[in-house]
């Protein structure tokens, strides 16, 4: 058996009544899936299932607990494990696509059109062509769409999409050296506001909480839940603790490293962990314990 062969052997079964998270390769979008065909599959297969654009090529990904679904509303049936003539399909249309792009720019540039054209697909199970593009306004192409058609001889879709899905679709190196979230994890990702990055105590700069889209940085969902339990059990910041003879104000405080740091009405300076801080007994404010953490 050849080293390619045992590593796939190797790749644990995916069982036939699992959610299964497969990946299309054109648009990096996400979808969940069952699997109806009764066909053996593991992680990193290709399989050829249903999208918005027609039937097309995926690969998956791995499995996703029910509870852990709730980011999908729809589900979708794999079609067939893909054979080998689907791969060569697929990988023949990729190399057709460089011309397809270069003859759709040549008509937008000659017909003076508003659009930026991000990409070209052939999808595998129809005769039809996908042309992505952004645009600010509302853009007239029905004279392009004919130029087209005749040029190819088969169905043109011009499918206006926004900055997130441009950078979707494409790819990219983010600011933290890593490839584009939406690109290559899940497309599924929870909408992302201003008062995130203020949970975070982060810049609110727009260059530096903004992704290449323009839009905000998708990460600042991730630990978004942490900061905000966090916040809850502790005394915010500009709080007022008496303590030793005077009035502290809470001037910082870091919920990764559990430390608070406070200035009182004489001119000292205290940091102390957040252990220390607690509600006071009577039930309104905060009050400060001299008892080390860990003990009492």
């Amino acid at each position: 058996m050849s080293d390619i062969a045992a590593k796939v052997a190797l790749r644990e079964e995916i069982p036939n009544d699992a959610l299964i998270l497969v990946k299309v390769l054109h648009s990096s979008e996400t979808e969940l899936c069952t699997n109806p065909t009764g066909e053996t599959i593991r992680k990193g297969d290709f399989v050829v299932i249903p999208t918005r654009y027609g039937g097309d090529l995926g690969r998956i990904l791995g499995t996703v607990m029910p509870e852990n679904a709730q980011n999908w509303k729809d589900r979708t049936e794999i079609l067939r494990k893909a054979h080998d003539s689907d791969v060569d399909a697929y990988r023949r249309n990729v190399e057709r696509e460089p011309d397809a792009l270069e003859f759709c720019r040549e008509r937008i540039e000659a017909k003076k059109l508003q659009m930026k054209l991000v990409s070209a697909h052939f999808v595998l199970d129809e005769s039809k062509v996908l042309f992505f593009f952004t645009a600010e306004t509302r853009v007239d192409f029905r004279d392009l769409v004919k130029d087209l058609v005749g040029y190819f001889r088969m169905r043109i879709e011009l499918r206006q999409i926004g900055v997130r899905d441009d950078s979707r679709i494409l790819g990219g190196i983010g600011v933290c050296g890593r490839t584009f979230c939406c690109h290559g994890l899940s497309d599924k990702i929870k909408p992302v506001s201003i008062r995130m990055a203020k949970n975070q105590d982060l810049s609110l700069s727009s260059m530096k909480i903004s992704g290449p889209c323009g839009r905000l940085l998708c990460c600042l969902e991730y630990e978004n839940d942490f900061y905000r339990e966090e916040k809850k059990r502790l005394p915010s910041e500009n709080t007022r603790i008496k303590y030793d003879g005077t009035v502290f104000r809470i001037v910082e405080l870091n919920v990764v490293t559990m430390v608070i740091r406070l200035a009182g009405e004489d001119g000292r300076y205290m940091t102390i962990p957040t252990c220390r801080v607690r509600r006071a007994e009577s039930g309104t404010g905060w009050e400060i314990v001299d008892t080390p953490c860990g003990t009492g």
